[in-house]
């Protein structure tokens, strides 16, 4: 009879959807909802291993380009980091006071590079991009991708606007701008270096980062998280010692790093 009892009592805590461990609801142990621009996809993905490996939450990363994101936390997006490709679109967002004080800061000076499809001989200059086997050239949407921006100003300083932009196709980010090249809908392609690092045997050509202004990269913990001390220790691991390393194998330096 007891064991009947047993069992009975156990199937009525089943019936009632009673789990058997019950979910942490401790808010320190959930995880930070990061924001990035998409040419950190690689970079700030191996960071947040090494991060969680050192004994923290891993973040959840999500990628975007750097205008829609930023438009995104306007309207109340639910982030807790941001890491953006330009800095200026976090000085907007820091006049709305949308950034907790005292936590902008640069992580990355972004670099431009030449990469070519599969199939046709590597682009090795910037006149190289009028070839008559180049078709369709990518860069990212100068609107709201602050790389599509940088390569916008690398061809008009370099005077090949005009002759290249009825050939130009536009990816909504940088990242998307790299596929079109490597699914050979673009010949050929001007984005972040840090995906050709990342994509092996990808051949790529260096962008002189005179023709265009800085790519200085910015990041701040948003006023709005609930989780500023995880946030703050995410950025601060980031730019310090254990993960400067990481940024650096993927193209990205800080000015006076080597």
């Amino acid at each position: 009879m007891r064991v009947r009892l047993v069992l009975l009592a156990l199937a009525l805590l089943a019936a009632c959807g009673t789990p058997a461990t019950p979910p942490s609801t401790n808010a320190g142990e959930q995880p930070l909802i990061v924001f990035a621009a998409s040419d950190l996809q690689f970079a700030l993905a191996e960071a947040s291993v090494a991060y969680a490996a050192s004994g923290h939450p891993k973040p959840t990363l999500s990628f975007g380009s750097t205008g829609v994101l930023s438009q995104q936390i306007e309207n109340g997006a639910p982030a807790d980091v941001f890491f953006a490709a330009d800095e200026s679109f976090l000085a907007g967002l820091e006049q709305k006071q949308l950034l907790l004080t005292g936590t902008r800061q640069l992580y990355a000076i972004g670099r431009l590079v030449i990469v070519t499809r599969t199939g046709i001989a590597p682009v090795t200059s910037l006149d190289g991009l009028v070839r008559t086997d180049i078709g369709r050239i990518a860069i990212a949407n100068p609107e709201h991708a602050p790389y599509g921006r940088a390569a916008r100003d690398v061809l008009m300083r370099a005077k090949l606007w005009s002759t290249v932009q009825p050939r130009l196709v536009l990816g909504e980010t940088v990242s998307q701008t790299f596929q079109f090249v490597q699914t050979g809908n673009a010949d050929a392609g001007i984005v972040a270096l840090s995906l050709a690092i990342a994509t092996p045997n990808t051949p790529y050509t260096a962008v002189d980062a005179s023709l265009h202004d800085p790519i200085a990269q910015a990041v701040a913990v948003l006023a709005r998280t609930t989780q500023a001390a995880q946030a703050r220790a995410f950025v601060a691991f980031v730019n310090g010692a254990a993960g400067r390393p990481i940024m650096k194998k993927y193209g990205f330096a800080l000015p006076g790093e080597s």
